[in-house]
Protein backbone atom coordinates (compact mmCIF):
# COMPACT_ATOMS: atom_id res chain seq x y z
CA UNK A 1 0.00 0.00 0.00
CA UNK A 2 1.69 3.34 -0.89
CA UNK A 3 2.12 5.79 1.51
CA UNK A 4 1.62 9.31 1.66
CA UNK A 5 2.18 12.59 3.96
CA UNK A 6 -0.55 15.04 3.08
CA UNK A 7 -3.36 14.94 5.02
CA UNK A 8 -6.03 17.59 2.94
CA UNK A 9 -8.90 15.32 4.03
CA UNK A 10 -7.18 11.93 5.47
CA UNK A 11 -4.10 10.80 4.45
CA UNK A 12 -4.26 8.55 0.63
CA UNK A 13 -3.35 5.16 2.76
CA UNK A 14 -5.98 6.05 5.08
CA UNK A 15 -8.61 6.65 2.20
CA UNK A 16 -7.57 3.53 0.60
CA UNK A 17 -8.40 1.50 3.57
CA UNK A 18 -11.93 3.65 5.13
CA UNK A 19 -12.93 2.40 1.12
CA UNK A 20 -12.67 -1.30 1.54
CA UNK A 21 -12.78 -1.98 5.68
CA UNK A 22 -15.70 -1.97 7.51
CA UNK A 23 -15.37 0.61 10.63
CA UNK A 24 -11.51 1.26 9.99
CA UNK A 25 -10.17 4.46 11.93
CA UNK A 26 -7.08 6.67 10.68
CA UNK A 27 -3.78 5.61 11.55
CA UNK A 28 -4.74 1.67 12.13
CA UNK A 29 -2.41 0.87 9.76
CA UNK A 30 0.62 1.85 11.65
CA UNK A 31 -0.37 -0.07 14.75
CA UNK A 32 0.03 -3.47 12.24
CA UNK A 33 3.64 -1.94 10.93
CA UNK A 34 4.88 -0.58 14.38
CA UNK A 35 3.52 -1.95 17.23
CA UNK A 36 2.74 -5.62 15.61
CA UNK A 37 5.52 -5.70 13.07
CA UNK A 38 3.25 -7.02 10.48
CA UNK A 39 4.56 -4.65 7.90
CA UNK A 40 7.54 -2.57 7.26
CA UNK A 41 7.56 0.35 5.05
CA UNK A 42 10.61 0.77 2.19
CA UNK A 43 11.41 2.55 -1.13
CA UNK A 44 11.45 5.92 -3.33
CA UNK A 45 8.05 4.38 -4.13
CA UNK A 46 7.50 4.71 -0.50
CA UNK A 47 4.76 1.77 0.68
CA UNK A 48 4.21 -0.78 3.30
CA UNK A 49 5.05 -4.43 2.12
CA UNK A 50 4.65 -7.75 4.80
CA UNK A 51 6.90 -8.17 7.09
CA UNK A 52 7.63 -12.01 5.50
CA UNK A 53 8.62 -10.68 2.13
CA UNK A 54 11.52 -8.90 3.65
CA UNK A 55 14.12 -11.29 2.50
CA UNK A 56 13.36 -10.22 -1.17
CA UNK A 57 13.92 -6.86 -0.54
CA UNK A 58 16.84 -6.50 0.99
CA UNK A 59 18.23 -7.91 -2.26
CA UNK A 60 16.95 -5.05 -3.72
CA UNK A 61 18.04 -2.75 -0.66
CA UNK A 62 21.83 -4.70 -1.78
CA UNK A 63 21.69 -3.14 -5.46
CA UNK A 64 20.47 0.31 -3.99
CA UNK A 65 23.83 0.78 -3.06
CA UNK A 66 25.06 0.69 -6.77
CA UNK A 67 23.02 3.18 -8.23
CA UNK A 68 24.70 6.39 -8.91
CA UNK A 69 22.41 9.15 -7.09
CA UNK A 70 23.49 7.08 -4.04
CA UNK A 71 27.33 7.28 -4.35
CA UNK A 72 29.70 9.12 -2.18
CA UNK A 73 31.81 11.89 -3.93
CA UNK A 74 35.08 9.44 -3.73
CA UNK A 75 32.98 6.42 -5.13
CA UNK A 76 31.89 8.59 -7.63
CA UNK A 77 35.94 9.28 -8.55
CA UNK A 78 36.57 5.96 -8.27
CA UNK A 79 33.63 5.47 -10.81
CA UNK A 80 35.01 7.86 -13.88
CA UNK A 81 37.85 7.19 -13.22
CA UNK A 82 37.02 4.04 -15.12
CA UNK A 83 34.41 4.88 -16.97
CA UNK A 84 35.41 8.57 -17.73
CA UNK A 85 33.73 11.25 -16.40
CA UNK A 86 29.73 11.84 -16.50
CA UNK A 87 28.80 8.25 -16.98
CA UNK A 88 24.99 8.81 -16.70
CA UNK A 89 25.69 10.20 -13.47
CA UNK A 90 23.20 12.53 -12.10
CA UNK A 91 24.34 15.51 -9.99
CA UNK A 92 26.12 15.09 -6.64
CA UNK A 93 24.01 17.58 -5.09
CA UNK A 94 22.04 14.78 -2.62
CA UNK A 95 25.66 12.97 -2.31
CA UNK A 96 27.29 12.97 1.26
CA UNK A 97 30.78 12.10 2.23
CA UNK A 98 31.41 8.23 3.88
CA UNK A 99 32.31 9.83 7.21
CA UNK A 100 28.82 11.26 7.66
CA UNK A 101 27.45 7.92 6.89
CA UNK A 102 29.41 6.31 9.07
CA UNK A 103 28.77 8.91 11.79
CA UNK A 104 25.34 8.55 11.57
CA UNK A 105 25.39 4.82 11.69
CA UNK A 106 27.73 5.00 14.94
CA UNK A 107 24.72 7.50 16.02
CA UNK A 108 21.94 5.12 15.43
CA UNK A 109 24.02 2.23 17.32
CA UNK A 110 24.05 4.80 20.33
CA UNK A 111 20.90 5.68 20.85
CA UNK A 112 18.84 3.00 18.91
CA UNK A 113 16.32 5.47 17.52
CA UNK A 114 16.81 8.17 15.08
CA UNK A 115 15.06 10.92 13.66
CA UNK A 116 16.00 14.08 11.18
CA UNK A 117 14.64 16.69 13.98
CA UNK A 118 17.29 15.17 16.66
CA UNK A 119 20.03 17.30 14.47
CA UNK A 120 20.03 21.01 14.37
CA UNK A 121 20.76 22.78 11.40
CA UNK A 122 22.98 24.53 12.44
CA UNK A 123 25.60 21.58 13.34
CA UNK A 124 25.19 20.11 10.00
CA UNK A 125 26.41 20.43 6.70
CA UNK A 126 23.42 22.40 4.19
CA UNK A 127 23.04 20.26 0.77
CA UNK A 128 20.33 20.16 -1.48
CA UNK A 129 18.46 17.52 -2.04
CA UNK A 130 14.52 15.81 -2.37
CA UNK A 131 15.47 14.30 0.56
CA UNK A 132 16.77 16.42 3.23
CA UNK A 133 18.31 19.84 4.08
CA UNK A 134 20.98 18.16 6.20
CA UNK A 135 24.05 16.41 5.35
CA UNK A 136 22.37 13.87 8.39
CA UNK A 137 19.34 13.34 7.07
CA UNK A 138 20.11 12.12 3.38
CA UNK A 139 22.86 10.21 5.16
CA UNK A 140 20.16 8.38 7.22
CA UNK A 141 18.07 8.26 4.37
CA UNK A 142 20.76 6.34 2.42
CA UNK A 143 21.03 3.72 5.29
CA UNK A 144 17.60 3.15 5.57
CA UNK A 145 17.04 2.54 1.72
CA UNK A 146 19.96 0.42 1.61
CA UNK A 147 18.73 -2.02 4.57
CA UNK A 148 20.89 -1.13 7.43
CA UNK A 149 17.82 0.83 9.16
CA UNK A 150 14.45 0.57 9.26
CA UNK A 151 11.38 2.28 10.09
CA UNK A 152 10.93 2.09 13.81
CA UNK A 153 7.78 4.11 13.66
CA UNK A 154 6.60 8.01 12.92
CA UNK A 155 5.85 10.69 14.76
CA UNK A 156 3.48 12.89 12.72
CA UNK A 157 4.31 10.50 9.42
CA UNK A 158 8.20 11.73 9.84
CA UNK A 159 10.06 7.87 9.95
CA UNK A 160 12.13 7.71 13.54
CA UNK A 161 14.76 5.12 12.55
CA UNK A 162 15.91 1.97 14.11
CA UNK A 163 18.75 -1.11 13.26
CA UNK A 164 17.29 -3.30 11.06
CA UNK A 165 17.92 -5.83 13.39
CA UNK A 166 16.23 -4.40 16.44
CA UNK A 167 12.90 -4.31 14.08
CA UNK A 168 12.74 -7.39 11.61
CA UNK A 169 12.66 -11.04 13.22
CA UNK A 170 16.68 -12.32 12.44
CA UNK A 171 15.33 -15.07 9.76
CA UNK A 172 13.99 -11.93 7.78
CA UNK A 173 17.24 -10.44 7.59
CA UNK A 174 18.95 -13.47 5.66
CA UNK A 175 19.21 -12.26 1.76
CA UNK A 176 16.93 -14.39 0.00
CA UNK A 177 18.84 -15.59 -3.50
CA UNK A 178 18.95 -13.12 -6.37
CA UNK A 179 17.40 -15.28 -8.97
CA UNK A 180 14.35 -16.36 -5.73
CA UNK A 181 14.17 -12.59 -5.19
CA UNK A 182 13.84 -11.32 -8.93
CA UNK A 183 11.08 -13.97 -9.41
CA UNK A 184 9.66 -13.32 -6.14
CA UNK A 185 9.76 -9.33 -6.90
CA UNK A 186 7.65 -10.16 -10.91
CA UNK A 187 5.47 -11.93 -9.92
CA UNK A 188 4.54 -9.71 -6.88
CA UNK A 189 4.23 -7.07 -9.10
CA UNK A 190 1.85 -8.66 -11.44
CA UNK A 191 -0.19 -9.79 -8.40
CA UNK A 192 -0.56 -6.12 -7.06
CA UNK A 193 -1.17 -4.38 -10.51
CA UNK A 194 -3.37 -6.81 -11.29
CA UNK A 195 -1.98 -7.34 -15.44
CA UNK A 196 1.49 -6.92 -16.86
CA UNK A 197 2.73 -6.40 -19.87
CA UNK A 198 5.38 -8.24 -19.42
CA UNK A 199 7.93 -7.02 -21.88
CA UNK A 200 11.53 -5.55 -21.80
CA UNK A 201 10.33 -1.73 -21.89
CA UNK A 202 6.86 -0.59 -21.51
CA UNK A 203 5.63 3.02 -21.08
CA UNK A 204 2.59 1.88 -18.46
CA UNK A 205 -0.07 1.70 -20.67
CA UNK A 206 -2.15 0.56 -17.41
CA UNK A 207 -0.08 1.05 -14.26
CA UNK A 208 3.01 -1.34 -15.36
CA UNK A 209 6.10 -0.33 -13.82
CA UNK A 210 9.17 -0.68 -15.94
CA UNK A 211 10.33 -4.35 -14.73
CA UNK A 212 14.21 -2.96 -14.75
CA UNK A 213 13.05 0.02 -12.39
CA UNK A 214 11.31 -3.03 -9.97
CA UNK A 215 14.55 -5.02 -10.09
CA UNK A 216 17.37 -2.26 -9.76
CA UNK A 217 18.94 -3.48 -12.25
CA UNK A 218 19.11 -3.61 -16.17
CA UNK A 219 17.22 -6.39 -17.78
CA UNK A 220 17.12 -7.39 -21.32
CA UNK A 221 13.72 -7.83 -23.48
CA UNK A 222 15.48 -11.13 -24.42
CA UNK A 223 15.87 -11.72 -20.26
CA UNK A 224 12.00 -10.49 -20.30
CA UNK A 225 10.61 -13.11 -22.90
CA UNK A 226 12.71 -16.15 -21.26
CA UNK A 227 11.07 -15.20 -18.17
CA UNK A 228 8.02 -14.46 -19.05
CA UNK A 229 7.85 -18.09 -21.06
CA UNK A 230 9.04 -19.69 -18.37
CA UNK A 231 6.05 -18.78 -16.12
CA UNK A 232 3.97 -19.70 -19.17
CA UNK A 233 4.96 -23.40 -18.92
CA UNK A 234 5.00 -23.56 -15.52
CA UNK A 235 1.44 -22.50 -15.12
CA UNK A 236 2.04 -19.53 -12.88
CA UNK A 237 0.64 -16.61 -15.31
CA UNK A 238 -2.03 -16.54 -18.54
CA UNK A 239 -2.67 -14.19 -21.36
CA UNK A 240 -5.13 -12.08 -21.15
CA UNK A 241 -6.49 -9.90 -23.79
CA UNK A 242 -8.12 -6.56 -22.86
CA UNK A 243 -10.73 -4.72 -25.09
CA UNK A 244 -8.86 -1.63 -26.46
CA UNK A 245 -5.54 -2.61 -26.11
CA UNK A 246 -3.28 -4.11 -28.81
CA UNK A 247 -0.92 -5.97 -26.52
CA UNK A 248 -1.33 -9.14 -24.44
CA UNK A 249 -1.16 -8.26 -20.90
CA UNK A 250 -0.62 -11.33 -17.99
CA UNK A 251 -2.01 -12.39 -14.95
CA UNK A 252 -1.73 -14.89 -12.57
CA UNK A 253 -3.37 -18.15 -13.21
CA UNK A 254 -4.80 -18.33 -9.48
CA UNK A 255 -6.79 -14.73 -10.69
CA UNK A 256 -7.96 -16.70 -13.70
CA UNK A 257 -11.29 -17.68 -12.18
CA UNK A 258 -11.99 -14.68 -11.01
CA UNK A 259 -11.37 -12.72 -14.11
CA UNK A 260 -13.48 -15.70 -16.46
CA UNK A 261 -16.54 -14.88 -13.84
CA UNK A 262 -16.03 -11.01 -14.49
CA UNK A 263 -16.04 -11.38 -18.04
CA UNK A 264 -18.81 -13.76 -18.05
CA UNK A 265 -20.76 -10.31 -16.16
CA UNK A 266 -20.97 -12.78 -12.81
CA UNK A 267 -19.62 -11.63 -9.32
CA UNK A 268 -16.82 -14.07 -8.31
CA UNK A 269 -17.54 -15.99 -5.01
CA UNK A 270 -16.59 -14.18 -2.19
CA UNK A 271 -17.06 -10.50 -3.49
CA UNK A 272 -20.10 -9.74 -1.48
CA UNK A 273 -19.58 -6.50 0.31
CA UNK A 274 -19.68 -6.91 4.52
CA UNK A 275 -22.04 -4.13 4.49
CA UNK A 276 -23.67 -2.03 1.72
CA UNK A 277 -22.69 -2.13 -1.89
CA UNK A 278 -20.91 0.66 -4.10
CA UNK A 279 -24.68 1.02 -5.62
CA UNK A 280 -26.38 1.25 -2.24
CA UNK A 281 -23.41 3.46 -1.09
CA UNK A 282 -20.76 5.68 -3.44
CA UNK A 283 -16.83 5.51 -2.39
CA UNK A 284 -14.55 8.10 -2.87
CA UNK A 285 -11.20 6.34 -3.71
CA UNK A 286 -7.74 7.27 -2.73
CA UNK A 287 -5.82 10.20 -4.97
CA UNK A 288 -2.90 7.26 -5.05
CA UNK A 289 -5.12 4.01 -5.22
CA UNK A 290 -4.16 1.44 -7.63
CA UNK A 291 -7.42 1.37 -9.68
CA UNK A 292 -7.33 4.39 -10.72
CA UNK A 293 -3.60 5.83 -10.29
CA UNK A 294 -1.16 6.35 -13.39
CA UNK A 295 -3.70 6.06 -16.51
CA UNK A 296 -5.11 2.84 -15.56
CA UNK A 297 -8.87 4.26 -14.76
CA UNK A 298 -8.01 6.05 -18.74
CA UNK A 299 -7.25 3.41 -20.31
CA UNK A 300 -9.35 0.63 -18.46
CA UNK A 301 -12.69 2.61 -17.58
CA UNK A 302 -12.57 5.40 -19.81
CA UNK A 303 -12.20 7.96 -16.88
CA UNK A 304 -9.44 10.57 -16.95
CA UNK A 305 -7.94 11.02 -13.60
CA UNK A 306 -4.94 13.00 -12.85
CA UNK A 307 -3.90 13.75 -9.16
CA UNK A 308 -3.56 17.47 -9.24
CA UNK A 309 -2.04 17.97 -6.46
CA UNK A 310 1.33 18.99 -8.24
CA UNK A 311 -0.10 20.71 -10.90
CA UNK A 312 0.23 24.83 -10.88
CA UNK A 313 -2.68 26.00 -9.43
CA UNK A 314 -3.88 27.67 -12.85
CA UNK A 315 -3.47 24.28 -15.04
CA UNK A 316 -5.50 22.36 -12.13
CA UNK A 317 -9.14 21.47 -13.73
CA UNK A 318 -10.34 19.60 -10.95
CA UNK A 319 -8.94 20.74 -7.76
CA UNK A 320 -6.15 20.35 -5.10
CA UNK A 321 -7.13 16.73 -3.77
CA UNK A 322 -10.21 15.61 -5.99
CA UNK A 323 -11.13 12.15 -5.39
CA UNK A 324 -12.59 9.66 -7.84
CA UNK A 325 -16.09 8.85 -7.27
CA UNK A 326 -17.59 4.99 -7.09
CA UNK A 327 -20.59 4.33 -8.15
CA UNK A 328 -21.84 0.68 -9.06
CA UNK A 329 -19.30 -0.45 -11.28
CA UNK A 330 -18.26 2.49 -12.85
CA UNK A 331 -16.49 6.18 -11.91
CA UNK A 332 -19.09 8.23 -12.36
CA UNK A 333 -17.22 11.66 -11.28
CA UNK A 334 -14.43 13.26 -8.74
CA UNK A 335 -14.50 15.56 -5.84
CA UNK A 336 -12.48 18.40 -4.07
CA UNK A 337 -12.23 18.13 -0.73
CA UNK A 338 -10.79 19.26 2.39
CA UNK A 339 -11.46 18.88 6.06
CA UNK A 340 -11.56 22.38 8.23
CA UNK A 341 -10.39 20.94 11.07
CA UNK A 342 -10.65 24.10 13.55
CA UNK A 343 -14.77 23.80 13.05
CA UNK A 344 -14.89 19.90 11.79
CA UNK A 345 -16.26 21.14 8.41
CA UNK A 346 -16.20 19.09 5.62
CA UNK A 347 -15.80 21.21 3.03
CA UNK A 348 -16.85 20.28 -1.06
CA UNK A 349 -14.58 22.46 -3.18
CA UNK A 350 -16.10 20.98 -6.15
CA UNK A 351 -17.89 18.19 -7.84
CA UNK A 352 -18.23 17.45 -11.22
CA UNK A 353 -20.01 14.42 -12.92
CA UNK A 354 -18.94 12.72 -15.83
CA UNK A 355 -22.61 12.11 -17.43
CA UNK A 356 -24.70 16.14 -16.70
CA UNK A 357 -27.85 13.26 -15.81
CA UNK A 358 -25.96 11.29 -12.78
CA UNK A 359 -26.69 14.07 -10.12
CA UNK A 360 -30.53 13.75 -10.94
CA UNK A 361 -30.82 10.23 -10.64
CA UNK A 362 -32.35 9.57 -7.32
CA UNK A 363 -30.98 6.62 -6.68
CA UNK A 364 -27.57 8.22 -7.17
CA UNK A 365 -28.33 10.99 -4.83
CA UNK A 366 -29.11 8.62 -2.01
CA UNK A 367 -25.84 6.60 -2.65
CA UNK A 368 -23.93 10.20 -2.54
CA UNK A 369 -25.74 11.00 0.26
CA UNK A 370 -24.26 7.56 2.34
CA UNK A 371 -21.36 8.24 1.25
CA UNK A 372 -20.57 11.37 2.44
CA UNK A 373 -22.52 10.66 5.73
CA UNK A 374 -19.86 7.49 5.47
CA UNK A 375 -16.63 9.86 4.82
CA UNK A 376 -17.79 12.65 7.74
CA UNK A 377 -17.78 10.05 10.19
CA UNK A 378 -14.27 8.82 9.46
CA UNK A 379 -12.81 12.39 9.35
CA UNK A 380 -14.89 13.50 12.55
CA UNK A 381 -16.60 16.24 10.70
CA UNK A 382 -19.42 17.45 12.35
CA UNK A 383 -21.24 19.42 9.41
CA UNK A 384 -20.63 19.64 5.62
CA UNK A 385 -20.28 22.50 3.74
CA UNK A 386 -20.17 23.13 -0.20
CA UNK A 387 -19.82 27.15 -0.79
CA UNK A 388 -18.63 26.59 -4.34
CA UNK A 389 -20.77 23.78 -5.83
CA UNK A 390 -22.59 25.02 -8.96
CA UNK A 391 -25.63 22.69 -8.93
CA UNK A 392 -28.29 23.88 -6.36
CA UNK A 393 -29.58 20.38 -5.83
CA UNK A 394 -26.35 19.10 -5.44
CA UNK A 395 -25.42 21.61 -3.11
CA UNK A 396 -28.80 21.54 -1.01
CA UNK A 397 -28.53 17.86 -1.11
CA UNK A 398 -24.80 18.08 0.44
CA UNK A 399 -25.52 20.79 3.38
CA UNK A 400 -28.42 18.73 4.51
CA UNK A 401 -26.37 15.77 5.07
CA UNK A 402 -25.54 15.18 8.64
CA UNK A 403 -23.13 11.97 9.97
CA UNK A 404 -25.51 9.42 11.94
CA UNK A 405 -22.46 9.51 15.06
CA UNK A 406 -22.32 7.01 17.62
CA UNK A 407 -21.89 8.41 21.36
CA UNK A 408 -18.62 9.22 21.98
CA UNK A 409 -17.44 9.04 17.93
CA UNK A 410 -16.39 12.60 17.20
CA UNK A 411 -13.71 12.41 20.52
CA UNK A 412 -12.36 8.85 19.42
CA UNK A 413 -11.47 10.59 15.88
CA UNK A 414 -10.17 14.05 17.15
CA UNK A 415 -8.24 11.25 19.61
CA UNK A 416 -6.89 9.80 16.49
CA UNK A 417 -5.74 12.71 14.66
CA UNK A 418 -3.91 14.00 17.14
CA UNK A 419 -1.76 11.19 17.58
CA UNK A 420 -1.74 10.57 13.99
Amino acid sequence: MQLDPLQIVARSQDLALYGRVVDYRPGQWETLCYKERKFFDWGGWLAVRPMEELPYWRVIMGRERAEPRFLTDEQLSVRATVNGPNQGLSDGTNRVSREVIAEMRSVVREKRTVSNRDFAMHTRQRISSYRGRKDSSVALYYLWRTGELMTHHRERFERVYGLSEDIAPAQLLEEASEEGADTFIIRKTIAFHGLHSMNGGGSGDIGNPVLRRVLKRPITGREVAELREKMLSDGEIVPVQVEGLKSLHYALVSDAPALRELAADRLPRGWQPCETTTREEVTFLSPLDIVTARERARVLFNFDYKWEVYVPLAQRKYGYYSLPILWDDAFVGRTDLKLDRATNTLVVCGIWFEDPKTPINREFKDALAKGFERLMRFVGAESLAAPTVDSRPIRRLLVSIKPAFQPDSIRRVREAWLSH
